[in-house]
């Protein structure tokens, strides 16, 4: 215990004496420090014959001194045939029980050999010791300033490990080709997995921030006051009984239970005023919290290591912000975006559209695993845009164009009139609005949006359902907004 003690301390000085990297990837991939736990050894699968699994609890690392990480591990291998050379690393509870992976996972495994690594992760007030871990986190973080002391480091760091812990089972697993994937903040866990780990060699996030820090402010109170004024005006509209908006009478107990755990995670200014931080402090910190995780940060880094990436988010999740400036910026980036698709969470929250239970997150899971691994199919790429105002009309005209002999078989045009700003109540349930586009020439599709007087801008994305050998994927342009 004293050396591991010694040997994670050492890795994971503070910022200040070790400015140069958040994760010390010699001691991620160090076999030894895991002090492995075998609770269960390889056997066949419940109800499933034809695969094998294993149930360990690893130790991810020492947080600060005293005060270890252990999450359990689940692996599951084809029970006959050799290692696995394509492996997908997602995630599980935190109970210590086998998990089996379902849906795309659970095909790649059982038709395609792929293996599967399943590690437990929660948020934090939820990982042992339960209900004391996230307190330690945010004592340790306002004393340091040491972004490593955030939920999106440890997410990091445990699907790192999980890896680690897969490759010692050689017999099981040889990896050559490696996808993390994972919704929310296991997404978050994915994302960092692809950007800071060259193990990975793809990733598949699933409402997942890209651009722009999730779910408002780390340091709350600290910014958006304008945002949290309108939050609270919307929590206003929504008293016990029916209610304007049309939502379920547990809606405003839903916002508020997923806001106190989003403040367990994070800190308070006044918090971070006890300690002596600056409001300048305050605000790097709100970028720092989850820089590590925002891909559009590390692309240059990303690309040249080769990296393969496809995102899968939604319009109305606030998870995942700034999808008009992502669009701007980087037009050809990978992702699917869900037309008023909405973050995970209880349906007491009144959310009709929850993003990652929509059948096209699995399709295109094992799309881009079926490309990754085996070049079964390709990727698409995002078609090129351009509109035309009919100011007699009082019309929109959009226009995507593919490449030559790409043709989707589906082709819809979503938009919203006049959004709500992101990081609101509101934004998650805006309305959005649906037609098919029409062929206009070959790989071109096209449609209208009728914008009535008044409206001030319009946000829309276009959706394309294209399959290739059999495999379907699901595909979107960039997210736009247009203004009169």
């Amino acid at each position: 215990m004293q050396f591991r003690s010694l040997f994670l301390s050492l890795a994971f000085l503070p910022l200040v004496a070790r400015a140069e990297a958040l994760f010390d990837m010699a001691a991620i991939r160090d076999p030894s420090t895991l002090e492995t736990r075998v609770i269960q050894e390889w056997q066949p699968a419940a109800k499933h014959p034809g695969i094998r699994q294993k149930l360990i609890e690893i130790t991810v690392c020492e947080w600060w001194p005293g005060q270890t990480v252990r999450l359990p591990v689940t692996l599951c291998a084809p029970a006959e045939g050799g290692p696995c050379e394509n492996v997908v690393l997602g995630n599980m509870g935190l109970a210590l029980k086998p998990a089996l992976p379902n849906g795309a996972m659970l095909e790649l495994l059982t038709e395609h050999g792929v293996g599967v690594v399943m590690v437990g992760m929660s948020t934090i007030d939820a990982m042992e010791p339960k209900g004391t871990l996230h307190r330690g986190m945010k004592e340790h973080l306002l004393k340091t300033k040491d972004p490593r002391y955030t939920p999106a480091w440890i997410w990091g760091m445990s699907d790192m490990r999980a890896l680690t812990a897969a490759m010692v089972e050689s017999e099981a697993f040889a990896p050559k080709k490696v996808i993390a994937t994972g919704g929310s903040k296991r997404g978050v866990g994915a994302a960092i997995c692809g950007i800071h780990d060259a193990r990975f060699t793809g990733i598949f996030p699933v409402v997942a921030p890209m651009l722009a820090n999730p779910g408002g402010a780390y340091l709350r109170g600290s910014a958006l006051e304008e945002e949290m004024q309108m939050n609270a005006a919307f929590l206003d509209q929504l008293p016990p009984g029916p209610n304007p908006l049309g939502l379920p009478d547990t809606a405003r107990q839903a916002l508020e239970e997923r806001e106190q755990r989003r403040m367990d995670q994070a800190i308070t200014v006044e918090q971070a005023e006890a300690a002596g931080w600056s409001h300048d402090d305050m605000l790097a910190m709100n970028d720092r919290a989850w820089g590590m995780c925002l891909i559009a940060k590390h692309l240059d880094a990303v690309k040249a290591r080769g990296l393969e990436y496809l995102y899968h988010v939604g319009t109305n999740d606030n998870v995942c912000p700034g999808l008009a400036e992502m669009g701007r910026q980087h037009p050809d980036f990978p992702v699917f975006i869900l037309p008023g698709g909405q973050h995970g969470g209880p349906k007491t929250s009144g959310f009709t559209l929850q993003t990652p239970t929509q059948p096209e997150a699995d399709e295109n899971l094992l799309a881009f695993a079926l490309h990754h691994f085996k070049g079964e199919r390709s990727l698409v790429a995002p078609p090129v845009m351009a509109t035309e105002w009919d100011s007699r009309k009082r019309e929109l005209i959009v226009t995507a164009k593919f490449p030559p002999g790409i043709e989707p078989s589906e082709n819809r045009l979503s938009w919203c009139m006049d959004r709500h700003l992101p990081y609101t109540y509101a934004a998650e349930y805006d309305r959005w609005e649906s037609v098919a586009m029409d062929s206009a020439e070959g790989h071109v599709v096209k449609a209208v949006i009728p914008v009535p007087d008044g409206a001030r801008g319009v946000d829309f994305v276009t959706t394309h359902r294209q399959e290739e050998n059999g495999i379907v994927l699901n595909v979107s342009a960039p997210y736009l907004r247009w203004e009169r």
